[in-house]
């Protein structure tokens, strides 16, 4: 595995980065100043530096002054701000020394990281083939895993299962993987509690008899018997009223049902699965499940990870769900590695759900010619940006970073040849933050975001220049 050092002073860059890079299967590191970039180079072997150009603690041309002087062997990228910024470094650079400007996107880094040093990567337009875990499941992250292994020694006992997860990341599969692995000869019975009317609760659950009330123009088992000797599956179990929680409770401890109108209990035998988007805590503060049904249906709780906590299963299930649309289809679009890279940057607050949707859309706005799908510029949700901080904010498709939106006019940062031999690099510096200055009538703001760095490191340039003089 290729291992690459990322030296850059802007977090949010960075951290989009160093997901991309992980993606393309190398070891990535950080470093935010020169000083921590030395001890890097110093102490460990990297096949690739990306480096940019100004840092907090000096040029990153001082950087690169350590790697030759010390003779570290390393494949060296320069990360600049402005394409015409790029252009005054390649003048003093060796011709080995590769460039980027932001903001930079998957084929980039690709380029870069994989041409340089023959990492090949893995086709991953090829149509794959998926494990499926007990017939429904996929992911072979450390996680999901560990998930199959509860799952295996629960379906060997009759205990009933609580299912915890946010709301998308695939709690009726994990349901129905359970089912299978149990091999109860009855059939696995599914019922949402929030979708009940509340004056239909006890029908839907328990039946009812004919004439019981207005409507019940014919007898009707509920889905406790209709779930006999296999499993009953409740989903959203904790928007089920409070008041009509005890007679759930009666079922579950006494394993006999009395139909709405009927006189007569009936015996019932099946294993309940149950499930909620709300965590142990927020059940316990907001009183939304009595205790004693908590303690009768949570015997064994399982909490289904996040899609964010198991990004390496992104791949496999957007693969998974391409497949599934050409076949139906008769089609062979494929995903491409930028495409994988941008799913790969997403944090997906509507997990697996979420992740579907969005290859399906871009499945139906596909471009046919080109044979590939097309994403929306975004895939932030109303809900997301509505309900996340704008520092977690999902970042867009492509690596931007903050000095990214401004487009000033170009900078002639072309040295002359006077300059060009045996100029400094604080002097190359300087004349680039200069000129830069000029070029935006002296707005500092928009000087910073051009030249890749913060408005606090101008300003401390800027008054070391002045106290030179």
């Amino acid at each position: 595995m290729k291992s690459v050092l990322l030296v850059d002073d802007d977090l949010e860059f960075t951290d989009i980065a160093c997901r991309i890079i992980e993606y393309l299967e190398c070891e990535v590191f950080s470093a935010a100043t020169l000083k921590e970039a030395k001890q890097w180079l110093d102490t460990q072997h990297f096949d690739h530096v990306l480096l940019d150009f100004m840092l907090p603690d000096g040029s990153g041309l001082h950087l690169l002054d350590h790697i030759n002087v010390n003779g570290i062997s390393t494949q060296v990228t320069m990360i600049t701000g402005h394409p015409s910024v790029k252009n005054a470094i390649a003048q003093i650079c060796s011709t080995e020394i590769g460039h980027l400007t932001k903001p930079i996107d998957a084929d980039d880094l690709k380029q870069v990281l994989c041409n340089a040093g023959g990492n090949n990567l893995p086709n991953k337009n090829k149509t794959q083939s998926h494990a499926l875990y007990f017939d429904c499941l996929i992911g072979e992250s450390s996680t999901m895993k560990d998930m199959y292994r509860m799952i295996e020694r629960v379906a060997q006992t009759d205990a009933n299962i609580m299912l915890l997860g946010e709301s998308g990341v695939g709690k009726e599969m994990v349901a129905q993987a359970i089912h299978n692995a149990s091999k109860l000869s009855g059939q696995r019975v599914s019922v949402n509690c929030g979708a009940i009317p509340k004056d239909l609760i006890g029908s839907e659950l328990f039946g009812h008899e004919k004439g019981a009330f207005t409507g019940a123009n014919a007898q009707k088992k509920g889905v406790f018997e209709l779930a006999q000797d296999g499993t009953l599956f409740l989903d959203e179990l904790t928007e089920m009223p409070i008041e009509m929680q005890p007679n759930l409770l009666r079922v579950l401890e006494t394993q006999t049902v009395t139909r709405v109108g009927g006189t007569k209990s009936i015996d019932v035998n099946c294993r309940v699965i149950s499930a909620t988007n709300r965590s142990v805590e927020e059940i316990a503060q907001n009183k939304v499940l009595r205790e004693d049904i908590y303690f009768r249906l949570a015997v064994f709780p399982i909490s289904i990870p996040p899609l964010r906590e198991r990004k390496e299963d992104i791949a496999l299930l957007a693969q998974y769900f391409l497949n599934d649309m050409n076949k139906q289809n008769k089609s062979s679009l494929a995903l491409t590695d930028l495409d994988m890279a941008l799913l790969m940057a997403h944090d997906w607050p509507g997990n697996i759900r979420e992740l579907k949707h969005t290859i399906h859309r871009a499945f139906i706005m596909a471009d046919l010619q080109e044979n590939k799908l097309v994403f929306p510029a975004s895939f932030d949700s109303p809900f997301s940006r509505a309900t996340q901080a704008p520092a977690n904010a999902n970042p867009p498709p492509q690596i931007l970073s903050p000095h990214a939106p401004v487009t000033p006019p170009p900078v002639n940062t072309r040295l002359s040849a006077d300059t060009a031999v045996g100029t400094t690099i604080e002097e190359l510096e300087k004349e680039l933050i200069y000129k830069t200055l000029a070029s935006v009538d002296g707005n500092k703001t928009n000087a910073a975001k051009i030249l890749g760095i913060s408005t606090k490191t101008l300003y401390n340039r800027l008054n070391s220049y002045e106290q030179t003089h």
